[in-house]
């Protein structure tokens, strides 16, 4: 997959991380507004030098648990937007699991819709991937909107079924098979 990148869309470029990215990588990890709703608290400079260090790792995305972060850059200013992630949920049954995070500057814009189709591309297309599902806390209307956007069906709302920072949160699952990826309009 390395191969392949960068990807470059009409606004965007998605490229591996790079070890100068860290400031940016900082910037959204520490962040109380970014992490509400993800499942780690915002990181310490030290967490986020780990963080920076996993994603600088190429990984042949063949083993359950594996992730490809790509760092979103804006062409038109070089600025860093966001990230975008495919995981391995199941390498047996070719399932994964898309996720992503922006900086809150640079939301209602498009740039995780434009970054996360070029992802679902990735999984559906050179992964080969049969599912590719999107998980997150239920309070989350705007990233639940954008998976609709994407074309991915909710399948699943769990009630109270995660203790995460202190309450217990309800999950919402979406989900698209290969066949409805190639079948989108």
């Amino acid at each position: 997959m390395s191969s392949s990148l960068p990807i470059e869309t009409d606004r965007l470029t998605l490229r591996r991380y790079l070890e100068s990215d860290y400031d940016d990588l900082l910037k959204l990890q520490s962040s109380p507004d970014v992490t509400r709703f993800l499942l780690y608290d915002p990181k310490t400079p030290e967490q986020v030098k780990e963080s920076l260090a996993g994603r600088l790792t190429d990984v042949p995305m063949d083993t359950d648990g594996q992730a490809l972060t790509v760092a979103v850059i804006l062409r038109e200013t070089g600025q860093h937007v966001g990230e975008v992630t495919l995981f391995v949920q199941s390498a047996e049954q070719r399932c994964g699991e898309i996720g992503f995070v922006f900086s809150p500057d640079f939301h209602g814009r498009g740039f995780a819709t434009e970054a996360s189709v070029e992802m679902l591309r990735v999984g559906f297309e050179a992964y080969g991937m049969h599912r590719i599902i999107g998980r997150l806390d239920a309070r989350n209307t705007g990233s639940a909107n954008l998976l609709k956007r994407l074309g991915l069906r909710q399948e699943a709302h769990f009630v109270k079924n995660e203790f995460l920072k202190g309450e217990w949160t309800d999950e919402a699952v979406f989900a698209m098979l290969a066949e409805e990826w190639e079948n989108r309009p």
